[in-house]
């Protein structure tokens, strides 16, 4: 069926909203289908019925939009259909479908969609939501699992004399303790074998795993991903912060994101911006609203004064995608759960960070000089300008 057979079983006045709010009807063959699909779901009505809720929040969990990621008539046509019900919901019963609420609110704010929505005023006026009374998320690191010690088959001297005379050593010590001395020497002698006979700093742990971020820091500890920035205002209490709500792919809803951006790109460039964005720093507070992530952005090689940029991730990136460091000890390593400040890793890392000749991003190693381009499956991250800039 095509987009106009969809378009025309749509009633006034939505059928005029979606016509006028110049929403694209798909870049794609594969995206063109699922623009009429949409719109013919939104026409039959079912979708947008409160009892049919729950099974779209679980799609629109991980959409920025319904189809790819950018404007689509048939995001249009599903905003002004979700309009009437959406108006009437008191917070109580709209902060149950957060993923609804994030996606309809995002559309309603988006320039083209007010312009069109304003002629048929009051019909897809906008709709206020209180943000503040939400439930708030707790993001909480998860303890790493410890594996369970296990007795492990080794090649080690023989201890039993000493062993012997351990254990004789108390002679009012009954057969059982023996025994038991005998174990507890037999775990030690183990350990020894395992690690040399030498103990480290965290010696006598035995079989504990390693600490996912041992050894020296590498690039490829750092979780990047792709963000989209759905919404952002400024800090009311510091004049230099955004505060941006990013999408990042997550079933749990967008993350808050504090950055110091203000004096260096305006809000109408972040806004509904896709950039690069690092997920394992440990949250922190900036005047009192808390931050779980960092943006990626390129400094000019002249300072500040020159200029900021946000690294931009290929074209048609999606939201959580992730974003990594070329060569094959980095490509498929898996980033640590969350970096930890005391070993100073990004700090470590990050003086490596510039943008190419090419503007091409990348890490070069200081020791070998190597050059590893930060990437997507699809692309390479570049800056809009910038060459020689460095990254933070």
């Amino acid at each position: 069926m095509s987009y106009e057979a969809s378009l025309s079983k749509l009633h006034y006045p939505l059928k005029d909203l979606v016509a006028n709010a110049q929403g694209d009807t798909g870049r794609t063959d594969t995206d063109k289908q699922e623009v009429v699909n949409w719109i013919d779901k939104v026409a039959a009505g079912d979708i947008v019925k409160s009892e049919s809720f729950p099974d779209l929040e679980s799609i629109l969990i991980p959409r920025t939009y319904t189809v790819s990621n950018y404007l689509t008539a048939a995001d249009v046509a599903l905003y002004g259909a979700l309009h009437p019900t959406l108006s009437q919901l008191q917070p109580a019963q709209y902060h149950a479908t957060p993923a609804i609420i994030r996606y309809f609110d995002h559309i309603q704010t988006l320039p083209s969609v007010r312009a069109a929505a304003q002629a048929f005023s009051p019909a897809f006026s906008t709709v206020p939501f209180d943000f503040e009374s939400a439930p708030k998320i707790e993001r909480k690191q998860e303890p790493p699992k410890k594996k369970e010690k296990t007795p492990k088959t080794v090649n080690r001297p023989e201890t039993g004399e000493k062993n012997e005379i351990t254990a004789n050593s108390k002679g009012n010590a009954g057969e059982p303790p023996k025994e038991k001395k005998e174990k507890k020497e037999k775990k030690k002698d183990t350990a020894a074998a395992e690690d040399g006979g030498k103990k480290g700093k965290g010696g006598g742990s035995g079989g504990t795993a390693p600490a996912e971020d041992a050894g020296e820091p590498v690039p490829s500890m750092i979780d990047l991903r792709v963000g989209h920035i759905i919404d952002v205002k400024k800090h009311p209490d510091a004049d230099s912060l955004y505060i941006e709500q990013m999408d990042l792919g997550e079933e749990t809803g967008p993350r808050t994101v504090v950055s110091g951006l203000v004096n260096y790109i305006p809000i109408e460039e972040m806004q509904d911006k896709y950039l690069v964005a690092i997920c394992n720093l440990k949250p922190a507070s900036m005047r009192g609203v808390k931050s779980f992530a960092m943006v990626l952005a390129a400094t000019s090689k002249d300072g500040k004064d020159g200029g900021v940029e946000l690294i931009q991730p290929p074209p048609s990136s999606k939201p959580g995608e992730r974003v990594y460091f070329e060569g094959p000890e980095y490509e498929n390593a898996q980033p640590v759960s969350q970096l930890n400040p005391k070993k100073k890793i990004f700090e470590t890392i990050q003086p490596g960070f510039t943008t190419l000749d090419t503007r091409e991003a990348a890490w070069i190693n200081p020791e070998t000089k190597s050059v590893h381009r930060i990437r997507t499956k699809d692309g390479v991250c570049i800056a809009p300008t910038f060459v020689g800039a460095s990254l933070s």
